[in-house]
């Protein structure tokens, strides 16, 4: 880099699961600006406001330039040989005493979006150690969406908005979560597309929507149901789609039966026309899709179930596999760096929820994360001693804060790797000072994002802070570090990149040529005509076999705390709470630190409507005390006619209010394990000066 200190460098944004095309401006060395790049498929242009703090992340005040090591109640500044040697000296005393499982892995969302070789590294590190207790956030989301979408039919989808005439947005707010899906859905609109829109709050695009309809929390499943009773007993239905290319119709009338759309409203608190209205826009206008929330459906107890029921709408429709539904883009041909076999110990949690580790022969290699602080505190099924943490803030993005922190401090040996000292960090025996994405290399594909133009795009190092270093490296250094030079043959990234490239015939060097990134594969349609699809049946299964007595149809579950499943506890707690809810600022707790961004959102509130905040003797701005049975925390109170009368919605990653010592790591989900947090139960009050 020191030969050219001023250039513009081409790249991927990292901030979110966009992945928006960008220009870093670097002067001197120093990276001054960010503009979009105009021709970028993702982005075509545009900007958010956290792409247009860059250079304020990067340069940070707050910023953690070197390895530091716990003294006491204090950190010393340490060189990273001594930060590999100590790592190297813990992880190996730990699996001569308890076995490799002892170590435990966790990355977040931030290093999901760092690009497709990061995982495989990670995990091939982890196999040749021995453990297979890798851990991210897929725990608490996403993950369901994909179980769900292959258990129905095969593969996974992605919803393709900018082709269809009609749009749901079910629980997605894709102005604050992602706005290149917001474009696009935008764009679809402009073009005469109908638009239909689920979600407790009234998210400004409702304004655009010929239906809103608004539910309470964790009745999804129940509104899912009445969407597909009304095709079905309308016949609105595709017949001849589904019945050449699905299986268990009969099955998925009798579930679907009794919730007809007085039922399912009853239970939701929306009115029953508007349920049908909202089936019948969705059934006669084509293309139609679903676009659902990133975790919205995952967390609750029907997860799993809800995923599928999105899947099973898009084939009752017709509308699977077809430009302007769901859609299935190629994925760029990779050779996995994984290494299973070198792994005997049970994956935490395995016996309990296979179905997250593995379904229908896809292997996902994670456990559940929801069980790991049980198993510290416990030592069962094994002892867990030391663990890693890779741009992840457990302490705050984990439900249950307090039993995640006591867990934490238990171990004998705890790796944080951040940008910045986050509550987890401060735990932690050793911090390692980890680069922005800005600051490292990597290769990205955008296949889930721009349905129909698989993008491919290198993101190369345009400035160097301190001494802190890309993850990736991090972990293919410590390999050899531990003497695993012969799995890890690779001298550096580069490397390792080319040889996880080779089935597609690029290379880093080929993607250098190509700095605005290049389309790698077309997005065929109705490949079932052909093949099939990737199920038992070879078709799409409205009714699952696989999933036995875990519920072969989808089905709606009450979230085990509400007004109808605990109706004690609920005459104490009367109001629904609502957790995670996206903000354009943040990403999960990432990025509170800029004060450009922090401007947007100052101060952690809890929302709720006139009617609500009146009961409980709350005005717009006071201070208030919000509770579940688990804790309380402080918070101001915002008062609006967005949000549900008798729901709260906070979202979570905020260290001064953290709605997560509120919540809890109970599985809820049983095919999955996740949490339950979309509806929980709690109450507000005024704080008193």
């Amino acid at each position: 880099m020191e030969e050219s200190k001023n250039r513009i460098v081409q790249t991927s944004c990292q901030l979110c699961s966009g992945g928006c095309g960008l220009n870093l401006h670097v002067e001197e060395g120093r990276l001054v600006r960010v503009t979009a790049i105009k021709e970028h498929p993702v982005n075509e242009g545009r900007l958010c406001p956290k792409a247009l703090a860059i250079p304020d992340l990067v340069y940070s005040q707050e910023r953690i330039h070197h390895p530091l090591r716990r003294d006491g109640n204090s950190w010393r500044q340490i060189s990273w040989e001594e930060a590999m040697d100590t790592i190297v000296q813990r992880l190996t005393r730990a699996r001569a005493d308890f076995g490799p499982e002892a170590l435990a892995v966790a990355f977040g969302m931030s290093f999901l979006t760092q690009g497709i070789a990061g995982i495989d590294l990670i995990r091939r590190f982890t196999d040749v150690y021995g453990t297979p207790n890798v851990f991210s956030v897929d725990s608490m989301c996403y993950r369901s969406r994909l179980i769900g979408y292959i258990l129905t039919a095969g593969k996974f989808f992605v919803a393709d908005a900018e082709n269809a005439k009609c749009i749901v947005l079910w629980g997605n707010n894709p102005d604050a979560s992602c706005p290149p899906v917001a474009w696009r859905v935008r764009k679809a609109l402009k073009q005469g597309a109908k638009l239909v829109v689920i979600d407790p709050r009234r998210i400004p695009i409702a304004e655009k929507a010929d239906v809103y309809l608004q539910p309470r929390p964790g009745t999804d499943g129940a509104l899912a149901l009445a969407f597909m009773e009304t095709l079905i007993s309308e016949g609105l239905y595709d017949r001849d789609f589904v019945s050449r290319w699905a299986v268990g119709l009969e099955d998925l009338k009798t579930a679907a039966a009794g919730y007809s759309p007085e039922v399912a409203g009853g239970l939701a608190g929306v009115p029953a026309d508007d349920i049908r209205r909202g089936a019948r826009l969705f059934a006669t206008t084509k293309p139609a899709c679903i676009v659902q929330g990133t975790n919205t459906l995952d967390q609750q107890p029907a997860g799993v179930q809800n995923s599928r029921a999105m899947a099973i709408l898009q084939a009752l429709t017709g509308n699977l596999d077809a430009p302007g539904g769901f859609i299935s883009p190629p994925r760029l041909p990779m050779r996995s760096l994984r290494l299973p076999f070198l792994v005997s110990a049970p994956p935490l949690g395995y016996d309990r929820f296979p179905l997250f580790y593995e379904v229908m022969g896809r292997t996902f290699g994670e456990c559940q994360s929801m069980l790991l602080p049980d198993a510290i505190l416990t030592g069962k099924p094994y002892p867990i001693k030391a663990m890693i943490v890779s741009a992840s803030n457990p302490l705050l993005t984990w439900p249950e804060s307090e039993k995640v922190r006591r867990a934490l401090e238990s171990l004998d040996f705890l790796v944080v790797m951040d940008m910045f000292m986050t509550e987890t960090a401060r735990l932690a025996d050793i911090v390692l000072p980890a680069a922005s994405f800005a600051e490292r290399l990597n290769v990205v594909d955008m296949y889930r994002l721009v349905p129909g133009l698989p993008y491919v795009m290198l993101r190369p190092p345009a400035v160097r802070v301190g001494e802190c270093r890309s993850d990736l490296d991090f972990w293919l250094e410590l390999a050899r570090w531990m003497g695993y030079e012969k799995q890890f043959p690779w001298r550096h990234l580069e490397e390792a990149f080319d040889y996880m490239l080779e089935p597609s015939g690029l290379s880093v060097a080929k993607l250098k040529q190509s700095p605005a990134g290049l389309y790698y594969g077309q997005t065929r349609f109705q490949g079932y005509e052909e093949k099939g699809f990737r199920t038992p049946s070879g078709k799409v299964e409205l009714s699952a076999p696989s999933l036995g007595d875990r519920g072969q149809v989808p089905v709606h579950r009450e979230p085990s705390e509400s007004p109808l499943s605990n109706p004690d506890l609920a005459a104490q707690f009367p109001l629904v709470l609502t957790t995670g809810a996206r903000q354009m600022a943040f990403l999960h707790s990432q990025f509170r630190q800029v004060a450009r961004l922090r401007k947007l959102a100052a101060v952690a509130e809890a929302e709720l409507s006139p009617e609500t905040a009146a009961q409980c003797g709350i005005a717009d701005g006071e201070i208030a005390m919000l509770e579940t049975r688990r804790g309380q925390i402080t918070v101001r109170a915002r008062v609006g006619a967005a949000i549900k009368p008798g729901v709260v919605q906070m979202s979570h990653g905020w260290p001064e209010a953290n709605v997560n010592l509120l919540t809890s790591l109970d599985p809820g989900d049983p095919v999955t394990g996740n949490p339950e947090l979309k509806a929980l139960l709690c109450r507000m009050k005024k704080v008193s000066c």
